[in-house]
């Protein structure tokens, strides 16, 4: 596996990661209607390149394959981090996360901080962060459960 920067060719393949890891990876956390809203937000995620690029992306790749993907802003909001679901438990998820907090701290970030899924949360407990508040986000009247979590740097 290899760490790069985003591209907008990988859109495609990221959007599916995205939809296809909150179907057969969130699902354990979150009810068929929370899911369907989530996964929902895929296409909008096709129209979103500048949205990529206007944060530091990285994407994990296994050959040819997207294997995750995850992206931070300077001010050390990390913003997204998923991972194909076969690529679950395999060290995908830390080395992103290793990369853009470093990223971050090299842009004179002191903390990070992340909205972490249901499902995300205990990875990011292990690695140090801690929760803030869990919250209640609307989408499109559902509410999904997420932590407000930060990690001095």
């Amino acid at each position: 596996m290899r760490l790069r920067k985003y591209i907008p060719e990988d859109l495609p393949q990221i959007a599916r990661l995205f939809y296809d890891t909150i179907h057969q990876v969130n699902c354990r956390d979150y009810a068929p209607e929370q899911i369907e809203v989530w996964a929902g937000s895929r296409d909008r995620l096709l129209a979103q390149n500048d949205f990529f690029e206007s944060l530091y992306t990285l994407v994990a790749l296994d050959g040819q394959t997207v294997a995750g993907y995850g992206n931070i802003g300077s001010d050390g909001y990390l913003d997204h981090l998923y991972v194909h679901k076969d690529y679950q438990g395999k060290g995908v998820a830390t080395a992103l996360c290793d990369a853009l907090e470093q990223y971050a701290a090299s842009q004179g970030a002191t903390c990070i901080t992340v909205h972490a899924s249901i499902t995300a949360q205990p990875f990011f407990l292990h690695r140090g962060y801690r929760t803030m508040h869990s919250q209640q986000v609307l989408r499109q009247g559902v509410a999904l459960t997420n932590y407000l979590m930060q990690k001095e740097l």
